[in-house]
């Protein structure tokens, strides 16, 4: 019998839990959040590491080769340019683990976040 592996409960047992491969970018993206969200209130949502401001700003989760980080669909379309080098779908964007993360441009979109969840966000309740 296989002991079951326990689900995270904070976002440093999901940091904790993660490749060792993924973990030092997890912290930095974590910390890039919380530096540019500094009222948002840490948790998980669907299993991965949330950032709630009035609504959900952003997500992030580990993946095999890459980060994968969930802003919402207006963030990718807003930030269409600036994402162009990277893999993305319609409210997602994939940081591969093998490049640096540019927290500058998770900075922005974190705090674009801010904003719009302040100014007009509806789509995603806490």
């Amino acid at each position: 019998m296989t002991a079951k592996k326990l689900r995270p409960k904070t976002v440093t047992e999901y940091i904790n839990a993660a490749p060792k491969d993924a973990r030092r970018k997890l912290r930095e993206m974590r910390a890039c959040i919380r530096a540019a969200a500094p009222r948002a209130k840490e948790s998980l949502k669907w299993g991965m590491p949330a950032y709630s401001y009035q609504r959900i700003l952003v997500t992030f989760a580990a993946f095999k080769n890459h980060i994968g980080f969930y802003p919402t669909p207006a963030v990718v379309k807003a930030f269409a340019k600036d994402l162009s080098n990277y893999a993305t779908a319609s409210a997602s964007i994939q940081f591969p683990l093998e490049k640096s993360l540019p927290l500058a441009l998770i900075r922005k979109i974190t705090t674009f976040r801010v904003r719009e969840s302040i100014e007009k966000d509806g789509k995603w309740r806490t």
